[in-house]
């Protein structure tokens, strides 16, 4: 048995395998549960973590400045981003297009999430990144700065006040728009001067899906690279098991009684999903997420973030990329 750490969020689709339900082949499991920004922190900071959740994003920075993990084709986080899109509700921004010229508040310009908005933002709405504004800095605590430092050419891009949120900066006029995973505090405590982009973001996030097929990848999993070349097996284990809990997720949201999530309509809900994203949603491999991993390359090359674009088969181990046939 291989000693592991594992720093994961708990979600349904990660709790099986982080309560020991389902096991890793081999292994004998240390799991820690954090929050992603915690993870990623220390991960990226300092390889705390035999294996981690990570930002996609930040995989691919720290990919082309050292190769220190490998990733796995496990996407523990996937969300579509229209509803993360807040402007201040007297700016005049009434359109995606109103973004132009605008000066936009971001948690860092890494983040995935960001980096999906901007792509959409330009691919669906003639916003290209440049064309924009972005001041960074804390969503509920003011000070963060980079974790990967980044100087995309083409883009004017600084910290807020270290003094401030980026929420702060929004309502108080520093900023007009905010790009961010998680909602504003202000938003949060019913502000009126913060409101969403798209006010109906479920039509907009569904007509996205129609004209894309993607659902947006947040998250993927990874391996210290010395860890995986030490023993190189774990990556198929880790598969194994990650796709099981997830199935266990998917397949109990469906079937379960009572219900496994606390929301009254949850039956209605995933017939709605399945019927837009078929059965398999929330889909794990390569070939099922190609288009999307290739978008999200796209953009982080158009962003300025990486210096080419990789293919798709160079970011994951490659004992994850095919299956033995009895």
């Amino acid at each position: 048995m291989v000693a592991l750490s594992l720093a994961c969020g708990p979600y349904d689709r990660t709790l099986p395998v982080l309560d020991g339900r389902v096991r890793i082949e081999g292994v004998e499991l240390s799991p820690l549960v954090l929050s992603a920004e915690e993870t990623f922190f220390r991960m990226v900071s300092h390889r705390e973590f035999d294996v981690s959740e990570m930002s996609f994003s930040s995989y691919l920075l720290t990919r082309e400045r050292g190769e220190p993990f490998i990733a796995l084709p496990v996407f523990p986080s996937k969300s579509f981003r229209h509803s993360s899109i807040y402007v201040r509700a007297d700016a005049g921004i009434e359109r995606p297009e109103d973004l132009v010229g605008r000066t936009v508040g971001i948690p860092e310009y890494q983040v995935t999430a960001a980096v999906w908005i901007r792509g959409i933002l330009s691919d669906y709405h003639g916003v290209p990144a440049e064309s924009v504004s972005y001041r960074s800095g804390g969503l509920y605590t003011p000070g963060r700065t980079e974790k990967i430092p980044v100087a995309p050419v083409g883009i004017d891009l600084a910290p807020i006040s270290a003094h401030d949120t980026v929420g702060q900066a929004l309502v108080g006029g520093e900023v007009d728009a905010l790009y961010s995973p998680r909602p504003p505090r202000e938003f949060l405590d019913g502000d009126p001067r913060v409101v969403r982009l798209f006010r109906d973001t479920r039509a907009a996030e569904i007509d996205y899906y129609r004209a894309s097929g993607i659902f947006p990848i947040m998250h993927t999993l990874v391996i210290r690279r010395e860890v995986y070349e030490r023993d190189r097996w774990l990556a198929r284990s880790l598969l194994k098991a990650f796709t099981e809990a997830k199935d266990l997720a998917l397949s109990a949201l469906k079937f379960a009684a009572p219900l496994v999530a606390s929301l009254p309509f949850a039956y209605q809900e995933v017939d709605e999903v399945v019927s837009l994203m078929g059965d398999d949603y929330w889909s794990y491999g390569l070939e099922a997420n190609r288009h999307n991993i290739e978008t999200l390359v796209r953009y982080e090359h158009e962003q300025g973030l990486i210096s080419r674009r990789p293919s798709v088969e160079e970011l994951f181990a490659p004992e994850t990329l095919g299956s033995f046939v009895v």
